[in-house]
């Protein structure tokens, strides 16, 4: 097992990996609109969800892996009448990739620094 680190996305606010290697397969910690300048989390839901994918990508891109190789991913929402717009936004995200990753959404009552969107995910090295 290896842990990845990298200073292109946010610092883990707790005791946690940005994403753990095993084998073939990268498990991200889940991540949320933080911006890794500032340290900072952005203020609305889609300003969060496009920071949330800026930081996937950052992290795979530090483990030797991309977009097109995320296989699963789950979205915890803060309110799930947002799934519509954060559906657009992980739509695009993924339009270029060979085929969208298996999902799963769930709503949740709260977030880490009450963020309104957490996303994680797992993928092939």
């Amino acid at each position: 097992m290896k842990a990845v680190k990298t200073d292109k996305a946010p610092e883990p606010v707790g005791p946690y990996s940005q994403a753990v290697i095993t084998g073939n397969l990268i498990f991200l910690s889940g991540q949320i609109g933080i911006n890794p300048e500032t340290g900072k989390l952005l203020e609305t839901l889609e300003e969060q969800t496009e920071q949330i994918f800026k930081n996937i990508e950052a992290v795979l891109k530090e483990a030797g892996s991309s977009k097109e190789k995320i296989v699963k991913t789950t979205i915890f929402l803060k309110d799930i009448k947002n799934f519509k717009k954060v559906n657009e936004i992980y739509e695009n995200f993924f339009k270029n990739c060979p085929v969208f990753p298996a999902r799963s959404t769930v709503e949740v009552s709260c977030l880490p620094l009450d963020a309104e969107i957490e996303i994680e995910c797992i993928a092939q090295v």
